[in-house]
C-alpha cells in the first residue's frame, strides 16, 4: 500500500502568472537609452511630448489594423496582450514526472488503472489525451487528434501574432502622414519665421512615435507571443509522445529517456519516416574496412 501511494502521479499544479522581467525591463531600457540620448543631445522631454502626435499614431494605427483584420481575430489578440507581460509557462520537469507518474501506474496495474487518475488531470490537453487512451482509442487515432488539435492553436496564435505585426507595419506609415499634417501646418505660418523650425520639430514627432512603437513595441510582441506560443507546442508535444508511449506499454525508464530530449530543450520533430542508419545496411556487406578500398590496392 505504501508503495502504491509512493508511485502515485501526482497531478501538476497550476502556478500563478509570473511578471516577465525581460519584457519590462527590455521596454525600460529603451526608453532609458532613447530618452538618455536626447538629453544628452541638450532636448527635452516635452520636446517629444505630443498629445496629437501620440492621437494620429495610435488612432491610425488601431484604425488600419480593425480595418484589415477579423473582429475575432482581434479581441483574441487583446487577450493574448497579456501574453507579453506575463508568464505563465509552467516548467516541463514536472510534466514530465507527472507522465512518468502515469506511466509507472499503467505499467503495474493496466492502462484502465487510469481512468480515475484523468478526471482530476488539471491539465485540459493531457486529461483528453489520457481519456482518449484509457477508452482504448486507437493509437494513431489519439496521435491524429491531438496533433490536429496542436495544429489549430498553432494557426489561431499565429493569426493573433499577425495582429501586432500589422500594427508595426501600419505605424511608421501613419507617422509620416502625422508630420506631412504638421508641416501643413507650418507652410500657413510662414511669415512668422520665429514660429517654422519649432513647428517643423513638432511635425517630426509623429514620425518618432510611429518608428518607436513599431520596433519597440508592436513587432517585439507579435515575437514574444510565438515564443510562448511555441513553447506551449514542445509542451504539448511531449505530452502526445508520452501517452503514446503508455499506450504502447513502453518501460517508464524509456519513456523517460524520450521525454528527457524536450527538457534539454531539444526541439523535437514530428513523426516523420525514419532515415536509414548504419544498422540497416545490407547482411552481405562486409565490415572489413579494406574491403572498401579501391581495386588492386595491397593492404
Amino acid at each position: 500500500m505504501a508503495e502504491d501511494q509512493k508511485t502515485k502521479p501526482k497531478p501538476e499544479k497550476k502556478k500563478a502568472a509570473r511578471i516577465d522581467l525581460a519584457t519590462l525591463g527590455g521596454l525600460a531600457l529603451a526608453m532609458l537609452g532613447i530618452l538618455g540620448g536626447l538629453l544628452l543631445e541638450g532636448g527635452k522631454i516635452q520636446d517629444i511630448a505630443q498629445v496629437t502626435a501620440a492621437l494620429i499614431v495610435l488612432g491610425g494605427t488601431l484604425g488600419a489594423v480593425m480595418v484589415s483584420m477579423p473582429l475575432e481575430v482581434l479581441k483574441r489578440a487583446t487577450k493574448r496582450l497579456v501574453a507579453v507581460f506575463l508568464d505563465s509557462t509552467l516548467p516541463l520537469d514536472s510534466m514530465l514526472e507527472e507522465i512518468i507518474g502515469y506511466a509507472t501506474s499503467a505499467r503495474k496495474s493496466g492502462l484502465v488503472s487510469l481512468e480515475q487518475a484523468a478526471e482530476s488531470v488539471a491539465d485540459p490537453f493531457l486529461k483528453k489525451a489520457l481519456t482518449l487512451a484509457v477508452d482504448g482509442t486507437d493509437l494513431q487515432e489519439i496521435r491524429n487528434m491531438l496533433m490536429l488539435e496542436i495544429e489549430m492553436e498553432e494557426a489561431h496564435v499565429d493569426a493573433e501574432a499577425k495582429v501586432f505585426e500589422g500594427a508595426g507595419g501600419y505605424a511608421p506609415t501613419i507617422g509620416i502622414i502625422g508630420a506631412v499634417l504638421g508641416l501643413i501646418q507650418v507652410m500657413k505660418n510662414l511669415a512668422n519665421i520665429d514660429q517654422v523650425g519649432h513647428g517643423i520639430a513638432v511635425a517630426f514627432v509623429a514620425t518618432v512615435y510611429g518608428v518607436g512603437l513599431s520596433n519597440l513595441f508592436f513587432l517585439p510582441a507579435a515575437q514574444k507571443i510565438r515564443a510562448r506560443a511555441h513553447a506551449e507546442t514542445q509542451r504539448k508535444e511531449m505530452m502526445v509522445e508520452g501517452v503514446s508511449g503508455i499506450v504502447e506499454g513502453l518501460n517508464p525508464k524509456l519513456i523517460r529517456l524520450k521525454l528527457e530530449a524536450y527538457t534539454r530543450g531539444v526541439v523535437a520533430t514530428r513523426a516523420k519516416s525514419p532515415k536509414k542508419s548504419k544498422s540497416d545496411a545490407p547482411a552481405n556487406a562486409s565490415p572489413d574496412p579494406a574491403a572498401a578500398r579501391a581495386p588492386g590496392v595491397q593492404a
